[in-house]
């Protein structure tokens, strides 16, 4: 498990297993599965539960998720999927409860590394879906056909872009005289209007953020998964999402107060759970990683 480990390194483990408080027996589900970490990080703490991971992503599924299939045999079960449809994915398993669920929606390093339009820093065709069957439009396809004014609501909305106006005139401005259909050309468009990198945070981040959040729905899903996990989860058990910024945490922290109100839930986690020091030091990655835990009542 080398390789799965090098390319991504989950975060949160200790407090992700505390919350869950994964028991004998009793079945959870990993609704991100991605790497495997957060799923094998359950069994390994507790020796007689079994698992469910879910991923829309193929590939991750074969890649990570069978070889852990060999380590951990019957007490993991893999599912192919979206996890807004978390409830569905399950019935057609022919399973009605879990006793916890887990999802991280943060995008895993494999993803940003193998896939082609994640990154900043390899220049790949402008594609940016993390299930190509489950989506058509591309990066590419919103930079192309979107007006300006789409384009700034997009980078405003999902990546809280302040220069979200000035980009998109420049991208339009930029797609008249040649498409953008590469990486590194909406880098270069970025730069020519924010400057070069100065910081460790690249100019065009916030823009490659809320492309990747507008092309696979992110938010949508989100919303849509948090009822959906309501549905097939126990009396007793933990419900535990693991956000890396304010447009996934709002969701998840509404929807808990909501519940809580209503009688249907108990939050567990009354302050957002954050990295330690010591584990942003390991992992700089972690370190804008959020927690927050609930229990059904």
């Amino acid at each position: 498990m080398k390789e799965t480990e090098s390319l991504h390194v989950p975060v949160l483990v200790d407090e992700m297993l505390a919350y869950l408080a994964p028991q004998p027996g009793r079945v959870y589900v990993d609704a991100t599965f991605g790497a495997g970490g957060h799923t094998k990080a359950i069994l390994d703490y507790e020796k007689r539960c079994r698992v469910i991971g879910i991923d829309w992503d193929r590939v991750s599924l074969e890649k990570y998720g069978d070889p852990l299939k060999d380590i951990y045999g019957d007490r993991l079960h893999l599912v192919w999927g979206n996890f807004a449809i978390i409830d569905r994915l399950l019935a057609k398993e022919k399973i009605k409860t879990v006793d916890g669920i887990l999802a991280d929606f943060g995008t895993s390093t494999m993803q940003l590394k193998d896939r082609t339009g994640f990154s900043l820093y390899k220049d790949t065709p402008l594609d940016m879906r993390m299930a190509p069957s489950y989506y058509q439009m591309t990066a590419r396809d919103v930079l192309a056909q979107k007006t300006e004014q789409e384009l700034a609501t997009i980078f405003w909305t999902y990546g809280q872009e302040r220069h979200g106006r000035a980009l998109a005139r420049a991208l339009v401005y930029a797609r008249q005289k040649k498409p953008i259909t590469t990486t590194g050309e909406l880098v270069a468009v970025v730069e020519q209007v924010l400057g070069k990198k100065k910081s460790s945070i690249h100019p065009a981040t916030r823009v490659f953020q809320a492309l990747r959040i507008y092309v696979n729905h992110e938010l949508d899903n989100i919303t849509s998964f948090l009822p959906a996990g309501m549905r097939i989860l126990s009396e007793g058990g933990k419900y535990v999402c693991i956000s890396f910024h304010s447009l996934e945490d709002v969701r998840v922290k509404q929807f808990f107060k909501e519940k809580e109100k209503e009688g249907e839930m108990h939050i567990l986690t009354k302050r957002i759970v954050v990295p330690s020091i010591a584990e942003v030091q390991r992992n700089p990655a972690s370190r804008s990683a959020r927690l927050r835990a609930a229990e059904r009542v």
